[in-house]
């Protein structure tokens, strides 16, 4: 009893112990559940959330038209035309339903499939989460020919809802100021807006979104603010259109649209003359970047018309000549959109389509719809297929050339690139750095000053090979890539086994891609802070994006970032990164006045002209360098950007360059 009565006295863990978070507190306390960060990604996100809601009216035909606006003093402001959110007394909450929706998780009106059939908010968290997370937010509603306005405060009713006056309008209004107690920043990007709302407008075919810049400080150079329109008569069309729009397209984009058991379908695919596949997905205006059951059934239906009509038009004389699925997606571009009423989402982040029934849907429309298509144009049909039978050729001098280096790594009694300065890895793979470095004598140096323990070091001689423009087989026989490859372990995102359209990129059993095998979990590319070190820097950036996406998209890729000067005198000194000449200014005046008066600036022209130590201060050791993460925020958009500026296409890259000449630094004389 003494024991039990000491236990209880001292550390009794009793009902008042629990803690309850009421209303939105929860948000507030944890924000990276519901949005994923607190950075630049989850303060977009709150966009996207409010914007969801009018999108969900316009998929029920109740909404054409939503505006954006970047308000003047820095909040964000979305109207739509829709029906407006009830302003009624809800019975039990005995509170107008506006108030339910902005204040309570898990309240709103898609769990009723009469008022929404399908949407992309199916969580009940969207807009409650967004009041949660600003410093103040606005929500008026014009309905029943009265404008009703409620305002809020961290998630917490401020001003009830009252009727401000009459109007003709119908619709909701959101304006809300991101909490900056919360978010690392609250610094909108006209851009990223810009982004996702051309992307449902495309999705959703007729639809007018409207975006407005009003914050002086971005103004155009002309006085003017920007201001851009979205609406797409066209759809998924337009959308495959424009991310081809920097290649050579075969064919007009095919449009398949059909409503199966209350699941509408729409897809649009094309092919061009690159060597890589680009298939986007949607699920409810969701980006399923994962894929899932959807994109399953497109790809299997996809494998077996082309190979059906293949043999059935006698292009094909020998019968057991087969195409793969990789084959018949080599330069194809698809944008698949199917509308689900109860979508199970999966995968790591949430954005893979589960439904199983989905797949036999998608598979039986497409297959039935784009071999009517084959048989109403042969012409262009065919010479889809002989770009497909090219693919086959070239996939299998791919794997001769695999072979040969699978042969010559066995003789040679191990697969590490000979060049490769390795590290004991005495840690966890993970706790790994391997530094891609420009040049022997750069190499040489931070083989010297790097941590042998944890930090390896490939140097690369010269420029690797663009393989934007080269075909699998002539990347493989590229030394400096083969290198790459071998060096960091996963193998590359092809799949030779996938017959049947499946995308098998995890296993490891038919060479492809496997994160599994990575053999360090920072890649970081270091190169010279001039245009030939940008230049290789691009061209590898366009290997990892196009063979190794997931490593950019699990956050393994760096940039380095050496600096650009040296400002001493006497024994004191300070390194100067690029994008900081004012900072070089500023030193120069604290430790002299002016150049040449006993203050030296040494512009650093490569990597090479640093020691070891000096190379090991700025550059190798995590307590003082500068790395960047690459990221893929827009994955379209990124397509868009490798092939115009590595691509065949010239007048797209000329367009690009003088439009951002202006934003160019450090271009050497």
């Amino acid at each position: 009893m003494d024991g039990m009565e000491q236990t209880a006295g001292v550390d009794a863990y009793s009902a008042d112990k629990i803690t309850v978070l009421k209303g939105l507190e929860a948000v507030r306390m944890r924000p990276a559940m519901y949005i994923g960060d607190v950075g630049t990604r989850g303060l977009h996100h709150l966009v996207n959330e409010v914007v969801d809601n009018s999108i969900d009216e316009a998929l029920g035909g109740h909404c054409s038209k939503i505006d954006v606006e970047i308000t003047s003093d820095g909040g964000i402001s979305i109207i739509d035309n829709g029906r407006g959110i009830p302003v009624d007394i809800h019975k039990e909450e005995n509170k107008p339903g506006v108030e339910i929706a902005m204040t309570i998780l898990h309240a709103g009106g898609k769990f009723d499939k009469e008022n929404y059939k399908v949407s992309g908010g199916l969580h009940g968290v969207g807009v409650s989460c967004v009041n949660a997370l600003s410093s103040k937010m606005i929500t008026e509603v014009y309905k029943n020919k009265k404008h009703y306005r409620i305002e809020f405060e961290k998630g917490i009713t401020v001003k009830q809802l009252e009727v401000v006056g009459d109007t003709e309008l119908k619709g909701t209004r959101q304006t809300f100021f991101p909490d900056p107690e919360i978010f690392e920043t609250v610094e909108f990007n006209f851009e990223t807006i810009a982004h996702r709302l051309r992307v449902l407008a495309f999705l959703n075919k007729g639809l007018l979104i409207t975006l407005k810049e009003s914050r002086d400080a971005c103004k155009n150079e002309d006085g003017s603010f920007p201001y851009m329109e979205f609406q797409y008569e066209g759809g998924l069309a337009e959308f495959v259109k424009y991310i081809d729009e920097n290649k050579k397209s075969i064919c007009e984009p095919i449009l398949i649209e059909k409503t199966t058991d209350d699941y509408p379908l729409e897809v649009a695919l094309s092919w061009n003359d690159t060597y890589r596949d680009n298939i986007e997905s949607y699920v409810n205006n969701i980006h399923t970047v994962e894929g899932g059951t959807h994109e399953e059934g497109f790809k299997s239906a996809l494998t077996r018309v082309i190979n059906k009509y293949a043999v059935d038009s006698k292009i094909f004389k020998n019968e057991k000549m087969k195409l793969s699925g990789s084959d018949v997606r080599e330069g194809l571009t698809a944008v698949i959109s199917i509308k689900v009423m109860e979508p199970q989402f999966e995968g790591q982040t949430k954005t893979k389509l589960g439904n199983g029934e989905v797949t036999g849907i998608v598979q039986s429309v497409v297959y039935e719809k784009l071999l009517e298509w084959m048989d109403e144009n042969p012409r262009v049909a065919r010479t889809i297929v002989e770009k497909c039978t090219e693919a086959l050729r070239a996939r299998e001098a791919a794997r001769k050339a695999k072979d040969l280096i699978r042969r010559k790594s066995a003789f040679e009694g191990g697969s590490m690139p000979a060049k490769l300065y390795d590290c004991t890895k005495g840690n966890d793979p993970m706790d790994c750095e391997l530094f891609i470095v420009e040049g022997d004598s750069a190499g040489g140096s931070a083989v010297d000053g790097r941590d042998i323990k944890y930090q390896a070091i490939l140097p690369l001689r010269g420029k690797i090979l663009n393989v934007e423009k080269a075909r699998l087989d002539k990347m493989l026989a590229n030394e400096e890539v083969k290198s790459l490859i071998n060096a960091i372990g996963t193998g590359i995102g092809d799949n030779e086994s996938d017959q049947n359209g499946e995308n098998n990129q995890s296993s490891s059993a038919n060479d492809g891609f496997s994160l599994e095998k990575l053999r360090y979990g920072k890649i970081i590319i270091m190169t010279d802070a001039d245009v030939d070190g940008s230049h290789i820097s691009t061209l590898l950036l366009t290997f990892f994006f196009r063979y190794m996406p997931e490593l950019i998209k699990r956050g393994h890729v760096f940039l380095a970032m050496p600096p650009l000067y040296k400002v001493s005198k006497g024994k004191t000194f300070h390194y100067v990164y690029p994008g900081n000449e004012e900072e070089k200014n500023r030193l120069v005046v604290e430790l002299g006045g002016d150049e040449g008066k006993g203050v030296q600036v040494q512009r650093y022209k490569g990597l090479g002209e640093m020691n070891p130590e000096q190379l090991k201060d700025t550059t190798l050791d995590p307590e003082k360098r500068v790395i960047k993460r690459i990221g893929i925020e827009d994955a379209v958009e990124a397509d868009r950007i490798f092939t115009m500026l590595m691509g065949d296409e010239v007048p797209p890259r000329k367009e690009f360059i003088i439009e951002k000449c202006r934003f160019a630094q450090h271009i050497d004389a």
